[in-house]
């Protein structure tokens, strides 16, 4: 157990630049849990006194308007980490998490992240990093949601994903991560419809692919295009 902790927590961006001896000392800390596709990992407004880590599978992050509609805030992978904002500021949580597809999550208490923290500062530096990287995401996805053309909204979704999920292959640009139609319109402010036709028309005119794995391939064409944020 403590072995195969090591070995998952190795791929943890928070953890990344810790030794096998410290990561063994984090391990001791942490507790598995398995989620099934669509069932609920955290709500709204729970007060969270835990940070979820996600060793494998992938997780939706949304807010609820009043009138039921699902606001999409963020994808998480395996890699990726949730739930620390409730440990660092005390509030609830500001949205629910689902998992997309089974999912293990290492679980944290409060108390342990804080020992965590002061016990490595490489963590505290990991953390800072990360915040920065999602605050600079929100910029960007703000900046998406203001261009009116739908083509160039969706390019610039998978431009920012590539940053994040992106593995360069003979063929173009990889994205490991698994989206739905409707995920990229929640991604995108659109309609599930409009994303279609324009995943239709970028696969007829040879722009992206779509792989056995069902991941989407950023082809030459794609990652040649510049388009203009302004």
């Amino acid at each position: 157990m403590a072995k195969c902790a090591v070995d998952y927590l190795k791929h943890i961006d928070l953890f990344s630049s810790l030794t096998d001896d410290e990561l063994s000392q984090i391990s001791d800390k942490i507790n598995i849990k398995y989620f099934k596709k669509s069932e609920i990992i955290l709500y709204e407004q729970d007060t969270s006194r835990y940070m979820y880590m996600i060793l494998k599978g992938q997780v939706k992050v949304f807010q609820t308007t009043k009138d039921g509609k699902e606001v999409f805030l963020a994808l998480h992978k395996a890699g990726d980490f949730f739930g620390e904002m409730s440990l660092i500021d005390g509030k609830t949580s500001p949205a629910t998490v689902i998992a997309t597809e089974d999912s293990s999550i290492a679980i944290v208490s409060k108390n342990d992240f804080y020992t965590s923290i002061n016990k490595e500062k490489k963590i505290l530096i990991n953390l800072l990093m990360i915040l920065c990287s999602r605050l600079r995401e929100s910029w960007e996805t703000i900046q998406l949601l203001n261009l009116k053309n739908a083509s160039d909204r969706i390019k610039i979704l998978f431009l920012m994903l590539s940053n994040k999920y992106g593995e360069k292959t003979p063929d173009g640009m990889t994205l490991n991560i698994k989206l739905t139609h409707q995920e990229i319109a929640d991604m995108t402010g659109m309609t599930r419809e409009t994303v279609t036709r324009v995943i239709d028309r970028l696969l007829r005119e040879g722009e992206i692919s779509i792989l056995n794995s069902r991941l989407i391939q950023l082809n030459a064409d794609f990652l040649q295009n510049d388009l203009n944020l302004g």
